[in-house]
């Protein structure tokens, strides 16, 4: 019975601390009953220029000219919804099991909620053909093997990843001025990090938390503070750890919004037979489903609406009934999976990926603008890479006129202190990728064809 209590105290205190209030940069955050700290790093996150940017950057369709699919911008606010929801299911029962005190239910949902909010914020212009684009620009430009980059350094861009941009933003981008950037909570930045670890480590990770990145190596302090105010189980000392618990409760929103809702924007365009939509999304939602009230339902999209909502309830219910059952060896860093995948919703939750990717994602608008991406982001990359190298004065670089031009038209914030680029080759570099990546699709379009010369301004 002893040994029960210690380790229920051990589960009291670790929860305790994963629930830090702590703000990056800026101390223990003060919060009221009305509004906590939790709620304010949501509103935070709400208000920023990056988050406005997503209602003009690809979800599935890129560029979309139909008023009613989905962007970045409108799934992030679903995404965070299902997340609220998730977090204080799963929160009142750990409340509950462990006896915490001074915590509600809701802490954990707007934790979770403010996570999802954020989860999409450093994706780049077209999705991830974006990702891939600048990825590939990067290992093909020759600028790697210029500078004397450490291999992390360099997998940061060969290996780029939008994941990690996000973390930048809200952490240092956005209000530069603070240390912290935004001045988030630790629960919420160590939430909101999927993938806590760099770029490049000595061996493969295993687990779903190793498979990508979550930080830059310029930004490897920030986060080793979050993953200490929080006690995230580290993997390799000081610079590669397990996932904060909750992380899975993003990862649950997120997938389950963008696959379902993926779906219903694919059949409202036409892609996917409303009938096969209506199939899959019935097996998802299996005896939650109402047999009267649907009959009652005529209009296809009012049957997808409602199989959706309840597609999206049964899966919900799933995922929180694996986390609770697998809460330790989450706690300890032993179980390292998607929650969807161990329940049974598993299998109908493959079949709807599996529509996904054989017909939504390869749909020929969604592949002819995403092609079209990787033109237009290498050559923005080109372009003011090539200027700040050379009015760094790199070896073998000479500024030519044009260069200055563009030099001209690079925002302060992605220059150094002294208004000219950064001496530092990585952080020059970065702040050009910040710069390229932080455009809605529309924007770098146009500004692609201004710098071409194929629109000038009138």
């Amino acid at each position: 019975m002893v040994n029960d209590d210690g380790r229920h105290m051990g589960k009291k205190k670790i929860w305790e601390k994963l629930l830090s209030s702590e703000r990056l940069g800026a101390g223990k955050a003060p919060g009221t009953a009305e509004r906590t700290a939790f709620q304010q790093d949501y509103d935070r996150i709400v208000f920023t220029s990056a988050f406005r940017r997503l209602k003009d950057k690809t979800q599935v369709f890129p560029l979309s000219k139909s008023d009613y699919v989905r962007t970045r911008l409108t799934h992030s606010l679903e995404a965070s919804c299902v997340g609220r929801s998730l977090g204080a299911v799963v929160g009142r029962e750990i409340i509950a099991r462990h006896g915490l005190k001074d915590v509600e239910s809701g802490d954990f949902g707007a934790i979770v909620a403010a996570a999802c909010l954020a989860h999409d914020i450093g994706n780049p212009p077209f999705g991830h053909a974006g990702e891939d684009a600048i990825r590939e620009w990067f290992r093909i430009s020759g600028l790697l093997e210029r500078h004397d980059f450490t291999a992390a350094q360099r997998a940061d861009f060969e290996r780029y990843e939008g994941n990690a941009q996000g973390f930048r933003i809200v952490s240092r981008l956005q209000s530069p001025a603070n240390p912290g950037g935004l001045q988030l909570t630790s629960a919420v930045l160590a939430t909101f990090t999927k993938y806590p670890r760099p770029s490049a480590v000595d061996g493969e990770l295993d687990g779903k938390s190793g498979k990508k990145f979550g930080f830059f190596q310029q930004d490897a302090d920030n986060f080793a503070r979050v993953a200490a105010s929080t006690g995230l189980v580290e993997r390799i000392p000081g610079t590669a750890w397990r996932r904060h618990p909750l992380a899975f409760l993003v990862e649950v929103a997120d997938d389950t919004c963008y696959l379902i809702v993926d779906l219903e924007d694919a059949a409202r365009l036409g892609f996917v037979p409303y009938k096969d939509a209506e199939c899959l999304l019935a097996d998802l939602a299996g005896n939650t489903i109402n047999g009267g009230r649907l009959d009652r339902l005529h209009d296809p999209k009012e049957r997808l609406e409602y199989l959706r909502a309840k597609a999206i309830g049964r899966l919900l219910e799933s995922a929180a009934a694996v986390f609770l059952e697998n809460e330790a060896a989450i706690l300890d860093g032993s179980f390292d999976e998607e929650l969807l995948d161990q329940s049974p919703v598993g299998v109908p939750l493959q079949a709807v990926l599996r529509v996904a990717k054989e017909t939504i994602y390869t749909a020929r608008p969604a592949l002819e603008i995403e092609t079209a991406g990787f033109e237009v982001l290498g050559a923005l990359l080109a372009l003011y890479t090539n200027a700040v190298e050379a009015a760094a004065e790199v070896p073998g670089t000479r500024m030519t006129t044009r260069e200055r031009m563009l030099l001209r038209l690079l925002p302060t914030q992605f220059l150094g202190h002294d208004g000219k680029p950064d001496a530092d080759p990585y952080v020059r570099l970065l702040q050009v990728a910040d710069f390229v990546a932080g455009m809605t699709d529309s924007y770098a379009v146009d500004m692609y064809r201004k710098l071409k010369g194929f629109d000038l301004p009138t």
